[in-house]
């Protein structure tokens, strides 16, 4: 069975000579190239034509959600993992509608990273942490599921649970997800998780969406 052929594009060569430190034993990857910037990244993806490409989000020239819609559009084949310090939904759903394959953050574990590469080498997704059941549920080939008849384009306070309402209420105030964990005792995941079910069910995307949707919801 011949590796999976690989891609980085990260601008911190440090970053790159890591992965490719913890691929050199495992015969399912090979690297075959690497990239610096964004830019850099669709011409080598252009020539070398490789399965899978690992992309940092921060990158000069253009950025790693937009080397993904690129790739989406002109090679669909390339598999597409993103691999991020950043943990906010903002990124992630970015990253989804785009067309990534998976999302992993840097501080993940090496069985993590590897988990997540064979499992998107072989047509599947993946997503870090306790977010990835409800993205991987309410997105579809890289967009959000269309709405049926039945659901509600403005769902009423009462459709959010306890925690969700008192998560709105947090947010309100102002509060980001680590303050949030913490007033509530919950893991940052949890809160994210809870957090991004809200908006869901309240169809915003951003907090000025969130805010605007509690006025008219009469909340504040």
């Amino acid at each position: 069975m011949n590796p999976t052929r690989l891609v980085l594009a990260d601008d911190h060569e440090l970053v790159r000579d890591g992965i490719k430190s913890l691929l050199e034993n495992e015969t399912d990857f090979k690297v075959i190239d690497e990239a610096s910037d964004g830019e850099e990244a669709l011409e080598v993806i252009a020539k070398n034509k490789p399965d899978l490409l690992i992309v940092d989000i921060r990158m000069p020239k253009m950025n790693g959600i937009e080397v993904v819609k690129t790739l989406t559009s002109k090679y669909p084949e390339v598999r597409k993992l993103v691999l991020s310090m950043h943990d906010s939904e903002e990124y992630v759903v970015q990253s989804i509608e785009a067309g990534a394959d998976g999302y992993l953050l840097k501080g993940s574990s090496k069985a993590e990273f590897l988990k997540a590469l064979r499992t998107i080498a072989e047509g599947g997704k993946y997503f870090t942490g306790e977010v990835s059941a409800y993205i991987i549920n309410n997105f579809v080939g890289g967009q959000p599921k269309p709405r049926t008849q039945t659901t509600p384009s403005a769902p009423e306070i009462s459709n959010l649970t306890n925690r969700e309402k008192q998560i709105l209420d947090l947010i309100l105030q102002g509060h980001g997800n680590n303050e949030i964990a913490d007033a509530l005792e919950i893991s940052r995941r949890t809160a994210e998780v809870h957090r991004f079910n809200l908006m869901k069910k309240l169809n915003v995307k951003n907090l000025t969406e969130l805010t605007n949707k509690a006025k008219d919801l009469q909340l504040i």
